[in-house]
């Protein structure tokens, strides 16, 4: 199941870091608008991702309790709220624009390029997060390979309608946002008639107790979206503290961080793929073989990440002379590598035991194990380094730091799922 999220994902990324390339050649301004858009971006991302775990562990638990007609109305529900809520957030980002802009510090004369490219894009980011709803349908009845093969589609065209959109028709910066909106809106019409052809889907809510099914929701997304709200908040932090080093020191960490993201991507699928698995067994009552299957998943991220950190440490030299050929970035980002991906297991395992808690209806757990990782083992490792060896240190710490958030968490998990355990019995 994880296979095709891993596709999935890897064409979203590709597809973002193409649009940041033909949007760079528009120049200086067009590049910071993008920038701009970036943290309400964000906000959306982990509203609907904040729901979209909420739908795969409610309706795949449902399922596999038998009740498939409510697993089908709590469907409608989550594409009608989810759509309803985001609109609403959208419209305020529209309405407080200027506010906004000012608050991140953008410059008057950004100020008309940002809302004609916010009038466009905040439709693509609503087509998004409806599509991303059709997604964890999909995912909550074991199906991953159609929300892989769309995440390619709509990638695919995304990057092939941004020159035509950006440059030969001439729309310029609002050209990319059109070729999301045109992506987006193809991959809806794609989804959601599946969904109905499947009978996964229904909007007649009123034999759901929508109170109750409302309430059920919104227990787990509160927590789950607080929770993916944390890493852009730390990594704003983290940044802030390597900015003490200096510019180049801040070029390097920017550089480890994004080969990072590509390094933790089989993690990332594993975390869409594995919560349907687990909703269907705990609805069935198999907790031994949620255990079994958490089991396998943590020993698989162990040794899987401990393998790309050795292949980085092994490659350090001579990727760090591939990406830059300034000196001093190029030798930071080489002690990045000697240090840093060593401790992608422990992150890895983090990563799961989130998502693994918020399958498992322990959505408080999944918040508290996300802060523990960021706000006790992580941002203070990296301090402390700092103060100790400077960026050396600093970089220690960011592996001691992933490494105390994977055991953390590790042992969360167990504590939470022993209580499961003498609650179901």
């Amino acid at each position: 199941m994880a296979w095709p999220m891993l596709i999935g994902v890897l064409s979203l990324m590709s597809f973002q870091l193409i649009d940041s390339i033909f949007i760079g050649q528009l120049g200086r301004d067009p590049l910071a608008a993008q920038g701009f858009t970036v943290p309400m971006q964000q906000l959306i991302i982990g509203l609907q991702v904040g729901l979209g775990i909420a739908t795969t562990a409610i309706i795949s638990r449902t399922l596999g309790a038998g009740n498939t007609d409510r697993a089908r109305r709590l469907g409608g529900l989550v594409v009608l709220l989810g759509g309803a809520l985001v609109f609403v957030v959208l419209a305020l980002i529209w309405a407080l624009r200027r506010t906004i802009l000012d608050w991140l510090g953008a410059e008057p004369s950004l100020v008309p390029l940002v809302s004609s490219y916010w009038l466009v894009w905040l439709g693509a980011a609503w087509l998004g997060a409806v599509l991303y709803f059709g997604y964890s349908l999909s995912r909550s009845h074991g199906d991953t390979r159609l929300p892989g093969f769309l995440m390619v589609l709509t990638s695919l065209i995304n990057i092939g309608l941004d020159p035509l959109y950006i440059f030969v028709f001439g729309w310029g910066l609002p050209g990319a946002a059109f070729a999301t909106v045109t992506a987006f809106g193809t991959g809806c019409l794609i989804v959601y008639p599946a969904l109905l052809k499947r009978g996964w889907l229904h909007f007649g809510l009123g034999d759901l107790r929508l109170f109750r099914a409302v309430r059920e929701l919104f227990g787990i997304m509160a927590p789950a979206m607080t929770s993916q709200l944390m890493p852009p908040l730390a990594a704003s932090l983290a940044t802030a503290i390597v900015a003490g080093f200096g510019s180049a020191a801040v070029g390097a960490w920017g550089l480890g961080t994004r080969l990072e993201f590509f390094s933790i991507v089989v993690v990332l699928a594993l975390t869409m793929a594995m919560p349907p698995m687990i909703g269907h067994m705990l609805g069935a009552g198999h907790l031994q073989r949620v255990r079994e299957l958490i089991r396998i998943g943590v020993r698989f991220v162990i040794v899987w990440q401990l393998a790309i950190g050795l292949i980085w440490l092994a490659l350090s030299g001579i990727v760090s002379e591939i990406f830059t050929a300034d000196p001093s970035v190029t030798s930071t980002l080489h002690d990045y590598l000697l240090r840093v991906p060593l401790s992608y297991s422990g992150l890895g395992v983090c990563m799961l035991m989130v998502s693994v808690c918020n399958a498992l209806g322990l959505p408080m757990r999944a918040l508290l194990i996300s802060v523990l990782r960021l706000f006790a083992c992580y941002l203070p490792s990296l301090w402390l380094g700092s103060r100790i060896a400077g960026i050396p240190g600093l970089l220690t710490g960011a592996l001691i730091g992933n490494l105390l958030a994977g055991v953390q968490a590790y042992l969360l998990y167990r504590w939470g799922m022993g209580r499961l355990q003498i609650k179901n019995t």
